[in-house]
Formats: C-alpha cells, structure tokens, sequence
C-alpha cells in the first residue's frame, strides 16, 4: 500500500486515497488542553465530516473512529466509568466538545456505514507528540506542579494496545455500530508514574503542590489572558483537572465484544517510553 499525504479539508483527495479500501481508521484530530473553537471545529468535526463524505463516496465498507473519553468528563471523579455512561452536558474543553461533535456525525452515519468507536484514554509510548512530551516541557521550564492530593488514579493505554484494539476492530463485525472504551487495564496512581517518567529522563520531580481550587483560580486567570494576547496559557483549568482527578474505566465490554486484551503492562509501556525518550535526545 502506498502512503497518500492529504489535509482532512480536500473532500476530493481523502476520498481519492480511500477508492479501493474496506476501511478507514480516522484517527486525526486536534487533540490540545487550549486554543481557538474554530481550529477545534475545523479539525475535529468539520475534518470528520469530510473523511465520512469521502468514505461514502468512495465506498468504503466500515470506519473505525477514535474518539476519547473526555467526551464523558464533568470535571469530577471517574471511578470504573463504563461504555454506557451517559454525555454530561456540560463538557471541559474545546477538545472534548467537539470530539463529542464527531462522534455524533458518526453515529449518524450507521445506516450507510458499519461503524466502531474507539475511546482510547491517555495514549503514551514511543512518537508520542501530546501527552507525554507536554508534560516534560512544562517540567523542564520549572512550570509543573503537583496539582491536588496526588492520589488520584487514571488508566493509561500503550500506544501497541491502541493499535490491538483498532485491529480488534476492524475484524469483529460484533463491534459494529458500537462504543467501547480502551486503556490498558490497569488502574495506576498518576502522581507516582509522572515521577518514574520525569526522574527516568533525568528530571525533577516538582516540589510545588497545589491545591485544587487555587490551580482552576489561576488557570481561570491564564485563560482570560491568553484569550486577548493568543497565547497558550501555562495551565487551563482541564489540564488541572486532569492532573488532580481520578479518571479509571471499566473495558470488558471491549474485552467481550472485541476480544481486546492489552498486553502492555503500565511499568513496561513507561521504561520504553523512557528509553525512547532518553534515544530521541540524544540525536
């Protein structure tokens, strides 16, 4: 198969590269904690609408689409949070909302199209660009604080389990028209494993704790700022809250349906994610 490099904006490229294919796997987007509605629309919603009309147009059999779970984040704690979990209706971010867009213009979809959602939580590993990498900048500019109790839990989901998963997907007709939640099965203290990250690439681990409230003040602060200069703020108020909430989830409907199984232990898919890191600066 031959890679084609497009823009998810030309309708008529996306469905040139997707004449001839059983499936599309969409998993573009503009995944960010800040920034302007608009770039968010085009990219997630307006990006997804287009690979749907190019998937039509092209007669693509099924489409696997990567949501995530923000889409069901209040801002609270999650505890064993399942696929059926209703949306709240008030969501925390730009991102999440319109993730939130998509998936709607998805399901919509299912009378044309078999479709699977995937929700894959916290996706880390080696050619992480988001996650992982930000919170090392922010580190390293003396600008990550330890923001709540610190003993919040979160699941993560390995790179390789995302990849499992999508698989499992794509060749389960049970799946269709369904939504399933993926992380790596594991339920890990989220304080704990930035330290093993941070301390694994030769960082310090923050000596600031903030509570809470105090965190979402000042972010609310930064907002307001960056909303007249432009400017990604320092903290946003759904970074703090994903730092300082626990966020766990329940996949055995991906596990039963799917027969998803991940295989990446947490202490495994954190030492590669280190060692790859630790190669990555050295060239």
């Amino acid at each position: 198969m031959t890679p084609v490099v497009t823009a998810l904006d030309d309708v008529a490229s996306l469905t040139d590269a997707a004449r001839g294919c059983d499936a599309i796997v969409h998993a573009a987007a503009l995944s960010a904690p800040w920034g302007p509605r608009a770039d968010f629309i085009a990219a997630n919603v307006t990006g997804t609408a287009n690979v749907l009309a190019a998937a039509r147009d092209a007669g693509v059999r099924r489409l696997v689409h990567i949501s995530s779970p923000a889409v069901l984040f209040d801002g609270r704690d999650h505890h064993g949070l399942a696929d059926d979990a209703p949306v709240p209706p008030r969501l925390t971010s730009q991102y999440a909302r319109t993730k939130q867009q998509a998936e709607q213009l998805v399901r919509a979809a299912a009378g044309w199209l078999e479709v699977v959602t995937l929700r894959p939580k916290a996706i880390y590993g080696p050619g992480d660009r988001a996650l992982v990498p930000r919170l090392l900048a922010a580190a390293r500019a003396g600008r990550l604080p330890q923001v709540g109790h610190g003993r919040n839990a979160v699941d993560v989901t390995h790179v390789d389990d995302v990849v499992q998963a999508i698989h499992c997907a794509l060749v389960t007709d049970r799946g269709v028209g369904s939504t399933f939640l993926v992380t790596g099965g594991e339920h890990v203290s989220l304080w704990p494993m930035i330290r093993t990250l941070l301390e694994g690439v030769g960082l310090r681990y923050p000596s600031r704790v903030v509570p809470l409230p105090l965190a979402l003040a000042a972010a609310g602060a930064m907002e307001a700022v960056a909303a007249l200069t432009g400017r990604e703020p320092t903290l946003t108020r759904y970074s703090a809250l994903i730092l300082a909430r626990t966020q766990t989830y329940d996949i055995t409907r991906a596990r039963t349906v799917l027969d998803y199984a991940p295989n990446v232990r947490v202490a495994d898919g954190v030492g590669r994610t280190i060692d790859a890191l630790r190669r990555e600066w050295r060239t």
